[in-house]
């Protein structure tokens, strides 16, 4: 689409830059795959074991090797080529899904395979997920990346919407084991993307730190940056206390809906749909309240949502719900991680996302076990709401007690020098982003 048409439509700006499309198509059809599988194998799992605690952890296990790997993944996205980076991260993916489908094939396939993929899963996307950001930082200039991180958003919550619908089709009428093979052939998807990539020309301005030394600078700058420690933190609440209810999608179905594949595709499509229409709408709204003031609505919005989502009476109104909930996830998500990547300069993208990608990879691991074993024991509905109740609390109580901690998102970073940053970024909340 020309620029020309664009302009009109802050959100699909990034839509204007070539290598921005490959990559964002070839994601899109990759993560159609990856959602397959997640149903597919979330299914799997909770039909096998009847066990919230099983299925939460086998979610935890993907997102555990973020407490080590995170800023691992990150220094090392600061130090190589990104595209050829990315490129051997999918590769790996490609070759833990092919095992899983071979399983599937041979009727080898077990929970503890299941567990064990899943934390390679982990490990792969945990290194390869700070270079991918950084990339699609490298594609798009600065004043596009929050309509590039929206749409990022999009095409993943795209997946969740096809994936999904097309999972309990597959599983219905031919198995698991199809399931599993599309999800292997669709990351040639991302290979094709990456290879019609052309070189950002930003080699030379790699780090050239030394590993530990860069992990510790970047640790440095998040912890003592009063702006991105809050969104660390926040980060963290977040992903512990709300974002459990993206793993736990098939016990609700099957445990309090007493439904199976087709109500757990209904709730993961539901959760897309409204995921991409905050896509669409995050560029007007951010343009009318500025992302400060837009990041502070949906963290006091997001737990009651998730609260009216968990307290849902029927299928079609928690359908309904997730809808509301998914929007705000991706918004809030999408607040946090802008903020993060336009308050240090290129050089310290990666290392600064790859300890988001932490806060969110440990909250959700030990949320989604610890929501998952509660569950077991006195109810979903009672620990999943109880857990929406309370990051509502911590919000307004810092709300409440520091007025003015969220303008520490918005202004520029005292611990970057402002010749570093990027000079097309602009931090002063008009929206012109």
């Amino acid at each position: 689409m020309p620029a020309l048409h664009l302009s009109r439509f802050s959100s699909l700006r990034a839509f204007g830059h070539r290598d921005f499309v490959h990559v964002w198509s070839g994601a899109l059809v990759s993560n159609v795959g990856t959602w397959m599988e997640t149903l597919a194998l979330g299914v799997f799992v909770t039909t096998v074991t009847g066990r919230a605690e099983a299925t939460g952890g086998i979610a935890a296990l993907t997102y555990l090797p973020a407490v080590v790997l995170s800023p691992v993944g990150g220094a090392l996205a600061d130090r190589f080529d990104r595209r050829t980076y990315v490129a051997v991260g999918t590769l790996v993916h490609a070759l833990l899904a092919g095992i899983l489908t071979v399983l599937a094939f041979t009727g080898r396939l077990t929970v503890p395979a299941v567990a064990i993929i899943s934390f390679f899963n982990g490990c792969t996307s945990t290194l390869t997920n700070p270079a991918f950001s950084a990339l699609i930082s490298e594609i798009v200039p600065s004043k596009d990346l929050h309509s590039a991180v929206s749409l990022n958003s999009a095409q993943f919550n795209l997946g969740r919407i096809i994936g999904p619908a097309l999972a309990a089709g597959v599983l219905a009428t031919h198995g698991i084991a199809w399931a599993l093979l599309i999800n292997t052939l669709s990351f040639l998807a991302v290979l094709v993307a990456l290879s019609r990539v052309r070189s950002s020309g930003r080699a030379s301005a790699l780090s050239r730190e030394r590993l530990w030394p860069g992990i510790v600078r970047g640790a440095r700058v998040a912890r003592e940056d009063a702006g991105l420690f809050l969104v660390m933190m926040g980060t963290l609440a977040v992903s512990a206390l709300v974002a459990p209810f993206i793993g736990l999608v098939p016990v609700f179905a099957i445990r309090v809906f007493h439904q199976g594949a087709a109500a757990t595709s209904l709730l993961v499509a539901a959760q897309g749909v409204g995921a991409v229409l905050a896509a669409v709408m995050l560029g007007p709204l951010v343009a009318w309240f500025g992302r400060q003031r837009l990041l502070e609505a949906c963290l006091l919005l997001i737990g009651p949502m998730a609260a009216l989502y968990w307290m849902a009476p029927t299928l079609h109104l928690a359908a309904l719900a997730i809808v509301g909930l998914g929007s705000l996830y991706m918004a809030t998500l999408t607040g946090l991680n802008t903020s993060c990547q336009l308050r240090v300069p290129r050089e310290l993208q990666a290392r600064i996302h790859s300890l988001y990608s932490m806060m969110l990879g440990v909250g959700y691991a030990v949320g989604v076990w610890l929501q998952g074993a509660l569950a077991d024991r006195v109810g979903v509905r009672f620990v999943t709401t109880s857990a929406a109740v309370l990051l509502l609390a911590l919000v307004l109580s810092l709300r409440l007690l520091r007025p003015r901690a969220f303008d520490a998102t918005e202004a520029p970073s005292a611990l970057v020098p402002a010749s570093s940053r990027s000079p097309s970024v602009h931090l002063e909340g008009s929206g012109d982003l």
